[in-house]
């Protein structure tokens, strides 16, 4: 925390505005969690925002402080206070509007504002939190209202990845990717930036700097390294086919046996879902060895599986379904690029590069600038190697690798 203050002052004293938001000390978020969890099995979801809320409270107040002692003029702002208005989706709601006026007053008594990230408050003024990652979404949405020059964000890598470099060692820092890029990745499962954060830079062209907290010495200087840049496309970023890979363990499978073949059949179950606030990705749907009826096949996060379950096996009787079968030991193993427009044969090369590791695919689902498939589990390390060296990103500038011999 000192050290971000001493960064935060040396940027002001550039003569820079600065906001600083903040999250949660590291583990503090998941001990508030689980005192809440001591009181119930499923705890209400609008206290559940109360509780997490106080860890980005506690952070801003103590950074606050920190920039104090070093001499400077800092304010500590929670969500309501800077009027950061959300939705009412408990924790993960979305937000709709940011109050700048409070920041701007920070700014004429010549302070740094200092911003608990992950929170804001509801229509009622309910505090709502921002889910996982909140922090980033909270930091780049405020880049967006005061039309900041860039939105830094300090994380404990060095930047983006061509995939997780603790389970494929060839992986390379990326030094610029486009917005559309980075939402593909931070969808199938890259940890670096929360998903709302990018969709938010997009949308408002945020310039992002995603780089690491920890600075390298040279002597006795501290030097922070550049990271990488979330921008806009460009012709250089469109030559590369592939640019990353990227894996998710947390979602799983649900398969409707013998549904109703109706119209109907498919927009009333994913209203259903949808009305839950849940997020579906994969879906298969086909005909089922049973007449006239078919089998639909769809995935979701497991933490949402746990909380709907009883809900999904209701409306699949309803549907006249004969069973629902689940499966939460699968993988996501994803192959983003924006050079995908316009070279064919990338998904091609990645059933091939699979198939000769014997990794079956089970669904796949695509867009314009991704391929993604399910595999099992325990194949999750060896698919995200062999697709990583096998489009070639262990070689750094790599465009489209030559195709694999038989």
């Amino acid at each position: 925390m000192r050290r971000v203050a001493e960064r935060a002052l040396a940027s002001a004293r550039e003569g820079n505005q600065v906001v600083v938001v903040v999250s949660a000390m590291s583990g503090e978020t998941n001990r508030l969690l689980a005192l809440a969890h001591e009181m119930a099995a499923m705890p209400d979801a609008r206290e559940l925002d109360v509780i997490a809320s106080t860890g980005e409270q506690v952070s801003s107040a103590l950074v606050a402080i920190a920039i104090q002692q070093l001499g400077g003029a800092a304010e500590s702002l929670l969500g309501h206070q800077v009027r950061i208005q959300t939705d009412g989706a408990y924790t993960k709601a979305r937000i709709k509007a940011i109050d700048a006026s409070r920041i701007e007053q920070a700014f004429a008594a010549g302070k740094i504002a200092v911003l608990a990230g992950f929170q804001g408050v509801d229509e009622h003024g309910n505090i709502t939190t921002l889910g996982r990652g909140g922090s980033d979404t909270t930091a780049v949405a405020v880049a967006a209202a005061i039309g900041a020059d860039v939105c830094e964000i300090y994380t404990d890598v060095d930047g983006v990845y061509t995939t997780d470099p603790n389970m494929c060692p060839s992986a390379r820092k990326i030094g610029k990717i486009s917005y559309d890029e980075m939402l593909e990745l931070a969808s199938l499962g890259a940890k670096v930036l929360q998903l709302r954060s990018v969709e938010i830079a997009k949308k408002y062209g945020v310039r992002v700097h995603v780089r690491t907290s920890f600075p390298k010495q040279i002597g006795n200087v501290d030097v922070y390294e550049e990271g990488t840049w979330v921008v806009g496309e460009s012709s250089e970023l469109e030559e590369i086919v592939v640019s990353g890979v990227a894996y998710d363990r947390g979602d799983a499978r649900v398969l409707v046996v013998g549904a109703t073949d109706a119209a109907t059949t498919l927009p009333l179950l994913f209203q259903r879902i949808a009305e839950k606030n849940v997020s579906v990705d994969i879906i298969v749907k086909s005909p089922s060895v049973q007449d006239a009826r078919s089998d639909i096949t769809f995935t979701l996060p497991k933490t949402d599986l746990a909380r709907i379950r009883g809900d999904i096996e209701a409306w699949a009787k309803e549907l006249g379904a004969s069973d629902v079968r689940y499966d939460a030991d699968i993988a996501k193993i994803s192959v983003v690029g924006l050079g995908m427009r316009s070279h064919a044969g990338v998904a091609a090369r990645m059933f091939g590069i699979l198939a000769k590791e014997g990794i079956a695919i089970d669904a796949v689902s695509t867009s314009e600038i991704k391929v993604s498939c399910i595999v099992a589990a325990k194949y999750t390390e060896l698919a995200v190697r062999a697709l990583h060296d096998g489009f070639g990103l262990h070689v750094r500038g790599s465009v489209a690798p030559p195709a694999p011999t038989a």
